[in-house]
């Protein structure tokens, strides 16, 4: 027994350190994206049939959240560089979980956003941003791979969707949020204490590389040098990014496709079941679906991203968005729900990873958070409007299909944004070039 776990424990230690933060990123987003992201949707009806909210009003409480974590990205991500993420990510996994709790005494509206604040508050800081901001640093070559898989725990989460459909009609709404905040306290801080900043600092290199000072026994092509002082230099700063067009045009690329995922989150279980007539847990079904195809999408842009021009993989990611938001729009069956799933949830993954990796390979790491979280300030005006743009155009005229086609046109529209993002180069670096 003894000998099976030094054994294991051995493998364990072999694992670079690196991975384990990937795990701890994976489970922690399959939890944000499932419980809030995927999972509210679930809550629309029921809260609308007890208090008598508009559409429109839920939609503002869901939406007006994320401008809380929007304004507050830019320093989220300067003090993941400058001190660190795994601060960051505790703190909003302890405010994730107390949001939930909040929700489920919500008995007003004013409460209602509170407990959205908080809650968006909490997925921001335990979110993509902080996470991004340590795989970026712990991988370069492997970098696409461990944000695939990192963020395949977004699309994982949707398969959590239909035991929240279950709960909420069975035991309540407030039940399942009460027992949510719980769960992400018990899963989600142990997990965020892995995080690391950067592997130098532990004695490791990107990728699990050997310095040159451990080579001692170490085959010529295992050791790797240390990443030259020079080379850093040669990475943006978040004023030399925002210069350059091509970050402005990614930001607009990244608004437009976020006008659909933000919107079809929050309205896809109300227009399934009152366009087909299906149970709210049958539309749970459909979110849990969309999630397989976006987790494919996630492990399948992982290995895309650094083999296939990443510019031409974003516009035909915004082409099949378009495709699949009008299948959704107009749909008179399952059948063309379930090829919604597949166009919508595989450009939603491979979309998510390539154009997180198209910007740390444009802009280098040294300054990526706060880059990432400016990009953010901006994308966080589309999350925010589109759900209650489509809330308001479905209290109007009854249904979705106004509000869903119009999206459609936007999200076609941001695949020329991504198609001229070409590649900048720094000025300092091109003036180095024609004196040499």
């Amino acid at each position: 027994m003894l000998n099976g776990l030094t054994f294991m424990r051995r493998r364990v230690q072999r694992v670079f350190f690196g991975w384990w933060i990937v795990l701890s990123s994976c489970v922690i987003h399959s939890l944000s994206l499932g419980l809030l992201n995927y999972g509210f949707t679930v809550y629309f009806l029921p809260l609308q049939a007890e208090f008598g909210w508009s559409r429109a009003l839920l939609s503002s409480g869901y939406s007006l959240g994320h401008v809380e974590s929007g304004i507050l990205d830019p320093l989220q991500g300067w003090i993941s560089d400058h001190f660190g993420p795994r601060r960051v990510v505790v703190l909003g996994v302890v405010l994730f979980g107390a949001g939930f709790i909040l929700l489920s005494t919500v008995q007003s509206i004013v409460a209602f956003f509170a407990a959205f604040l908080v809650l968006s508050l909490g997925s921001g800081f335990c979110g993509n941003l902080s996470f991004m901001v340590a795989i970026f640093n712990w991988f370069v070559r492997k970098r696409s791979l461990a944000l695939g898989i990192s963020l395949a725990g977004g699309a994982l989460g949707g398969f959590i969707v239909p035991a929240i459909a279950w709960s909420v009609t069975t035991q309540g709404w407030r039940v399942t949020a009460l027992a949510s905040g719980f769960i992400i306290w018990l899963i989600g801080i142990p997990l965020a204490l892995l995080v690391r900043h950067k592997p130098e600092q532990y004695g490791y290199l990107p990728d699990g590389d050997r310095p040159v000072s451990s080579k001692e026994n170490v085959p010529e092509h295992m050791a790797t040098e240390p990443v030259p002082q020079g080379e850093a230099q040669e990475d943006f700063s978040a004023r030399e990014a925002l210069k350059s067009r091509t970050f402005w045009f990614i930001v607009a690329g990244h608004a437009l496709a976020l006008v659909t995922v933000s919107a079809v989150s929050l309205h896809l279980a109300p227009h399934l079941v009152k366009q087909l007539g299906i149970s709210l847990e049958a539309a749970g079904g459909v979110v849990a679906l969309l999630s397989v195809f976006s987790l494919v999408g996630r492990v399948l842009g992982g290995f895309l991203a650094d083999r296939v021009n990443k510019r031409v993989l974003l516009v035909a990611c915004m082409l099949s968005h378009s495709i699949g938001l009008i299948m959704l729009t107009y749909a008179t069956s399952m059948a063309q729900v379930f090829l919604f799933t597949v166009f919508h949830g595989l450009a939603w993954g491979i979309r998510g990873v390539t154009q997180n990796a198209i910007r740390a390979e444009y802009f280098g790491r040294k300054s990526i958070g706060l880059i990432l979280g400016i990009s953010n300030i901006f994308s966080t005006s589309a999350q925010v409007s589109a759900p209650i743009f489509a809330g308001w155009l479905a209290d109007v005229y009854g249904n979705y299909r106004l509000a869903f086609t119009i999206i459609t046109v936007l999200t076609a529209f941001g695949s020329v944004f991504f198609g001229l993002a070409n590649k900048p180069v720094r000025k300092s670096h091109t003036a180095r070039s024609v004196q040499g």
